[in-house]
């Protein structure tokens, strides 16, 4: 896992697919089987989710924390990051269902977009 963590800091792919992108926002489709995780990514432009389907997931975190949450359809979340902010985490799906989560990042935040890399 420090391995993955230190290969992907700085990967600013933050879903399983780029769904949509315009000069002002990128839409992101995130989709996990039971058991498949997102590896390390990093979080540094103004954005929210919200839960398509229920579920359960783990996410490990630059801090060393580790929060497991429980999910219901149309739980959203927003976030924001001031200048040189940032947010490095995994998300694992523990539960026993498909876990898909929609995102849309502001491209106007105050930080710049990070690189996409090509693994998800």
């Amino acid at each position: 896992m420090r391995r993955d963590f230190a290969a992907r800091a700085g990967n600013g792919r933050v879903g399983s697919r780029l769904v949509s992108e315009t000069d002002r926002v990128r839409v992101w489709l995130l989709s996990l089987k039971p058991g498949e995780r997102i590896g390390f990514h990093t979080h540094v432009l103004d954005y929210f989710w919200t839960a398509v389907t229920g579920g359960r997931a783990r996410s490990h975190y630059a801090d060393g924390r580790v929060a497991e949450v429980t999910y219901a359809p149309g739980d959203t979340q927003h976030h924001r990051y001031a200048a040189g902010d940032f947010m490095i985490h995994d998300l694992e799906n523990i539960g026993e269902t498909e876990l898909v989560f929609t995102t849309v990042e502001f491209l106007d935040s105050a930080n710049p977009p990070l690189r996409l890399d090509g693994a998800a």
